[in-house]
């Protein structure tokens, strides 16, 4: 039997990757399963697969940005992974992948890997600047602590711009980067558990407390705008607020002297963003248990580590992180796999609205960056995410949840 694959064009290193993985895996099967495998350019990947979703031609196997699996569970485009896949499989995920994947009681996706953030340091410049360094997520920087650290920082630097908030990047960076500083105030992008409302949680005094620090931070000249993209790497800059993504850059450009911490804790505990691309299986394949071997097949170890070699992400299996170069006990950027637990590692909302609350969030944090006062923003995103849920009648669906019962 033949199975269709999507799967995001990523980097030249990811893309050789699963291609790699898909001729093992159609050699080990041969003359049983055969994978075709399409790649599809990031940018364009999402409104692809919604175009693809409306009219009824999803493939089999379905690769997505982890928040967006719960848009696709309410439009009916997936069914749950979890009968597909032996239980060994499942134990061996790491709970964040866990956390990404499950939807009201069901496992949906699973991911070969995770991602980090955090700050990355020059070592000599807080200890020129008398700082404290963190030792991990419980020992952050309180909020006023890093406040007075950009200032000691700025006295020392030639514009007084020594931190980097990658305002150079698109898209979904700012949520998934800024959202934790919501979370870590207390405040949020939606009500959990509920998802019902925005009011009041959005637009709350905690959020808005997060966001002014943040604002206060560019308006006073400590944020350099990083258009180049090397603020750090050039050395204009001492931190840089960043992901997993930017350490082989910054290491080579750094080297010993680069210190991986994490983000401030805003007053109720640092909190960091979780989620990567997952895998689905959609309702439309007839043969869920052959794709289920193919998910377990790109779960095994080596595969794992054959992918987060490529991209540098966390392994997303607990085998796997514990044979990483980068990520295992010890090693650089143990941080950000042990971040990952809870209570650090923050879910973003799990609700098909979210693409509607990321892209608000969006607009919004721009609006704030540029100076426009942070509580009307604010109120203004709270009541169009509202809007939105009224408009969806909160999206309901039972149609969906009736489905799923018989898988």
């Amino acid at each position: 039997m033949r199975l269709e694959a999507w799967v995001h064009a990523g980097r030249q290193a990811e893309r050789q990757t699963i291609r790699g993985q898909v001729a093992r895996f159609n050699d080990r099967h041969s003359g049983e399963i055969h994978i075709d495998l399409t790649l599809i350019p990031e940018g364009a990947y999402s409104a692809q697969v919604q175009a693809a979703a409306l009219a009824g031609e999803l493939p089999d196997l379905l690769e997505f940005d982890g928040p967006n699996l719960y848009q696709y569970v309410w439009q009916g485009s997936l069914r749950p992974v979890g009968p597909w896949l032996p239980e060994s499989v499942k134990a061996d995920l790491i709970v964040s992948v866990r956390e990404q994947g499950t939807f009201r009681g069901n496992l949906y996706s699973v991911a070969a890997y995770d991602s980090g953030l955090g700050i990355y340091a020059r070592r000599s410049r807080l200890e020129a600047a008398d700082a404290r360094i963190p030792e991990g997520p419980d020992d952050a920087w309180g909020i006023r602590e890093f406040g007075r650290l950009l200032a000691r920082l700025a006295e020392r630097d030639h514009d007084g711009a020594v931190l980097d908030l990658h305002l150079n990047y698109q898209g979904e960076w700012f949520p998934y980067a800024f959202a934790p500083a919501l979370w870590s105030a207390g405040g949020g992008l939606i009500a959990r558990p509920g998802y019902d409302h925005a009011e009041g949680v959005l637009n709350g005094p905690r959020s808005v407390f997060a966001m002014r620090r943040i604002q206060e931070w560019i308006e006073r000249g400590r944020v350099d705008p990083n258009l180049d993209d090397a603020a750090f790497t050039g050395g204009r800059v001492a931190l840089s607020w960043g992901g997993h993504w930017n350490y082989p850059r910054y290491k080579e450009a750094v080297g010993e002297d680069l210190l991986v911490l994490p983000l401030p804790d805003f007053g109720r505990g640092m909190r960091t963003a979780q989620g990567s691309w997952n895998w689905g299986i959609t309702r439309g394949c007839d043969h869920p248990e052959a794709a289920g071997k193919f998910l377990a097949f790109l779960l095994r170890t080596e595969e794992v580590l054959a992918m987060t070699r490529a991209n540098g992400a966390v392994p997303g299996t607990r085998s796997a992180l514990r044979r990483s170069r980068l990520y295992g006990p010890g090693r650089p950027l143990r941080l950000f796999a042990k971040q990952l637990r809870s209570p650090h590692a923050v879910a973003r909302p799990k609700t098909p609205a979210y693409p509607i609350i990321s892209a608000i969030f969006r607009d919004a944090f721009a609006d704030i960056r540029h100076g426009m006062a942070v509580p009307a923003v604010l109120d203004r995103a709270a009541a169009e995410i509202d809007a939105d849920l009224r408009a969806n009648e909160g999206y309901r669906f039972p149609e969906v949840e009736r489905e799923n019962r018989k898988d």
